[in-house]
């Protein structure tokens, strides 16, 4: 018994060596980078112009007869006045009407392009809420160090600070080395299908290949992320899939006095429920993985030592994190009941029942696996599965390409104090559509958000503080440049 307990005992003391050297091991992987050269801009006009944008009201609909194109046309009209320079020196083509594509020419054409995007559509203001807005939401008013009004974080503040990037750097007479694209959509809040994805196609008819894209989807965290007192900048390596299922049961009707042993809301219910109970695994691996792996050594010692050793305690982490829900949903597909629709009357027995589920794929699943995971769930042939929506996830781009690069030392110039990780895009942009013309496609806009500010994005009293807007524009100059390296 002895020996036992001294034999276990020695087992622990190795297991624990190996812990604390594996952890001595996890190392730093923030890239040392030269301060940015000082940037003068003129902050006042740029603030100006911006909020001059956010006054457009330029509403995207599902129904395009609801589309104020007016409101576009104004936009674009207004962009040709603010940035002179751009108009005069850019090649501008008009995709769908809406959309506005330029080409900055470069004068090595042996490197292949970057394509910065943006979208000039946003989401309607939910009627009834107009008046818990601390500013009407079209007024783009600069009050209490603010832009106030819809487009401010999503994301007219990108379209605006790259415009302002290119304008400044034009005035200063800078040349790229590398063609740069611009690509501004009018349609990304339902999909991007005519905006972006047209222009992706015009590109592959042309043969271009880009060296990278970069659009919105990450951010810089303050005071979100557990565990880290810095910033932290989250960069898009790839975006979550999507996939929409409409479930239909029909049945025999009638009065609700006289109700059969089975209802077709009740077997429809019971088929959702099975969908729930039967939740998709929660796994670390990559991008969330490349995320712990290079955020984790920034960690205070009780997460280092546990990110540094997965080998032994990746169960303990996982019943950690998912105690979060933005957590949570980075480490599996997500299942979630959003629509029901039974009779017409409450006393009336529906003799069809419908239910939509949407499905947010992480990497490794696809949107037929996921479907055959429901009818595996479900197990009732009398619930009819259609598909509404689907979207694989995106691939995932090299964190060790160029492009990243680039965005990674621009970040860490314009933000010095800031940490920088790969990150797995909880939602869908337009930038997918540009997978047929390259394999580098980032996810990410310099504005910083803290926890109170996530509920702002497609919600009440979205803004930005003019000094976040005025990095925001350096951030892209110093970009532009930097993407002339080979």
């Amino acid at each position: 018994m002895k020996k036992f307990g001294l034999g276990a005992l020695a087992v622990f003391v190795v297991l624990l060596g190996i812990l604390f050297i594996r952890m001595s091991l996890f190392s730093s992987k923030q890239v040392k980078v030269d301060p940015a050269p000082e940037i003068r801009i003129d902050a006042k006009k740029a603030v100006q112009n911006f909020s001059r944008a956010i006054q457009f009201k330029t509403i995207s609909h599902q129904d395009h007869a609801k589309v104020d194109k007016n409101e576009f046309l104004a936009m674009h009209q207004f962009l040709k006045e603010a940035f002179p320079r751009v108009h005069e020196t850019l090649k501008k083509e008009t995709v769908s009407d809406l959309t506005l594509f330029y080409t900055w020419k470069g004068s090595d054409d042996s490197l292949k392009p970057a394509l910065l995007m943006g979208h000039l559509d946003v989401v309607p203001v939910e009627p009834g809420t107009e008046a818990n807005w601390t500013q009407p939401p079209f007024s783009g008013k600069i009050a209490d160090g603010f832009i106030w009004g819809r487009g401010t974080l999503d994301i007219k503040s990108g379209v605006m600070g790259v415009l302002e990037a290119v304008e400044y750097l034009l005035a200063k007479g800078f040349k790229p080395r590398r063609t740069v694209y611009l690509a501004f959509s009018h349609d990304e809040e339902i999909g991007g299908k005519n905006g972006n994805g047209k222009i992706a196609e015009m590109l592959a008819a042309r043969g271009t290949k880009l060296e990278f894209v970069l659009d919105e989807g990450g951010f810089i965290t303050d005071g979100i992320i557990s565990g880290i007192k810095n910033k932290a900048a989250l960069v898009g390596v790839a975006e979550k899939g999507y996939l929409t299922l409409e479930l239909t049961v029909t049945a025999e009707g009638g009065h609700s006095s006289m109700p059969p042993r089975e209802t077709a809301v009740g077997i429809l219910c019971s088929g959702i429920a099975k969908i729930e109970q039967n939740q998709f695994p929660f796994e670390i691996k990559a991008p969330a993985k490349w995320m712990f792996d290079t955020l984790g050594p920034e960690m205070p010692f009780g997460n280092k030592i546990a990110l540094a050793n997965l080998w032994l305690l990746e169960g303990l982490v996982k019943s950690q994190l998912t105690k979060s829900l933005s957590m949570a949903a980075m480490l599996h597909t997500t299942i979630a009941p959003t629509m029901l629709q039974g009779s017409i009357k409450e006393n009336v027995l529906a003799s069809k029942a419908v239910g939509i589920v949407n499905f947010r794929l992480a990497p490794g699943d696809t949107c037929d696996s996921v479907t055959e995971h429901v009818k595996k769930s479900i197990n009732d042939s009398r619930v009819q599965i259609k598909p509404l929506q689907a979207d694989n996830p995106s691939q995932i781009s090299d964190r060790s390409s160029l492009g990243y690069k680039n965005i990674e030392k621009t970040i860490r110039q314009v933000f010095p104090d800031t940490y920088v990780a790969p990150y797995l895009v909880m939602g869908a942009t337009d930038s997918r559509h540009y997978a047929n013309v390259t394999d580098s496609i980032f996810r990410f806009s310099p504005s910083i958000n803290k926890p109170e500010d996530i509920a702002r994005l497609h919600g009440t009293n979205e803004r930005m503080s003019t000094a976040n807007y005025e990095q925001l524009i350096k951030f892209y100059i110093q970009l532009i440049q930097n993407a002339d390296a080979k």
